[in-house]
């Protein structure tokens, strides 16, 4: 089984990402991957592990942002009965119970700075030494990691290692937000509407024209998962009937009908050269982001190869 055919989408910008994932898959490089919340890191993560050679091995998930710092030493590697109150027994840690196998560490951006010294340690050696512990162990294991923030903001106001970010972003894979791949939008919610239909036994309703429009519209601030949520939602109180606009929740027409409107420009009277307005925006893209082409794809509404392709064509170039 090809588990990265259980990542609904046909995009340039998914293709593009898949392709990578691919290849990152068949090796044991230490992956980061970055993107919104609700983009589906958790299923790439799962998908690439699915392809490794590490397949048939534990493949354990730990949120870095859902313990509390004084949990997550002992949950990472471990604690010798003893090492602090409450340490009643000897307890293996998440890193040597996956030993052999993937261990993905969800908003790693979220690790406190004591913990990423020791995990940097880890990823550098290889040794794994409980809380308490005089004596590390050494384990094999695949370090897949996750973010949802710009670590580079983190990193320039002390909250993360530098050493690590290096560490950890041996290949970045960026997964785009939905916004960024309307062409998968519909593709989606065939896939989820038959899903809920299957799990609650009942008759899948169907989105008319009129309503994919807005749904293609919307900025999807939550991503997949906010669709997946509207689509489950309407599943259950819509089965079997066609989905119109007016059965849309409210915030959906209210982001929409808010968002700006590009009907009062006005062509020149003399006209213009639309491949040199073209260029002149993607230029102001760049400039307006640093040149991060992920940032200027989202700023013009278009999906990060596309810009790219774009670039080329009009020769336009990032220093």
């Amino acid at each position: 089984m090809d588990y990265f055919d259980t990542i609904i989408g046909q995009s340039p910008a998914l293709d593009s990402l898949i392709r990578s994932a691919r290849l990152v898959a068949s090796t044991d490089v230490t992956v980061l991957l970055k993107g919104e919340t609700g983009t589906g890191k958790e299923i790439l993560a799962n998908a690439i592990q699915k392809q490794s050679s590490r397949a048939d091995k534990a493949f354990i998930t730990l949120n870095c942002a859902a313990l509390p710092e004084s949990l997550i030493e002992s949950e990472l590697f471990g604690h010798k009965k003893g090492s602090f109150t409450g340490a009643t027994c000897n307890t293996q840690g998440l890193l040597p119970a996956a030993d052999g196998g993937t261990l993905f560490l969800d908003e790693i951006n979220s690790l406190p700075l004591a913990i990423q010294a020791k995990l940097l340690r880890f990823l550098e050696s290889g040794e794994c030494l409980a809380v308490g512990d005089v004596n590390p162990c050494k384990v094999d294991v695949r370090v897949i990691a996750a973010t949802n923030a710009d670590i580079n903001r983190q990193i320039e106001a002390g909250d993360f290692r530098r050493d690590l970010y290096y560490r950890l972003n041996v290949v970045p894979l960026e997964l785009p937000p939905l916004a960024q791949r309307t062409e998968d939008i519909e593709h989606l919610i065939k896939h989820f509407l038959g899903l809920f239909a299957e799990t609650y036994s009942i008759a899948a309703p169907k989105f008319s024209k009129a309503a994919l429009k807005m749904l293609n519209s919307y900025p999807w601030p939550g991503n997949i998962r906010e669709l997946r949520n509207l689509c489950e939602r309407l599943s259950i109180l819509l089965a079997g009937r066609v989905i119109e606009p007016e059965n849309l929740p409210l915030e959906f027409v209210r982001a929409i009908n808010s968002a700006p409107q590009l009907t009062d420009f006005i062509l020149p009277e003399i006209g213009l050269h639309l491949d040199d307005l073209e260029a002149n925006l993607i230029h102001q893209a760049l400039n307006r982001t640093q040149g991060n082409r992920s940032k200027s794809a989202k700023l013009l509404g278009l999906s990060r190869d596309t810009l790219i392709y774009r670039m080329q064509k009009h020769g336009v170039a990032t220093h």
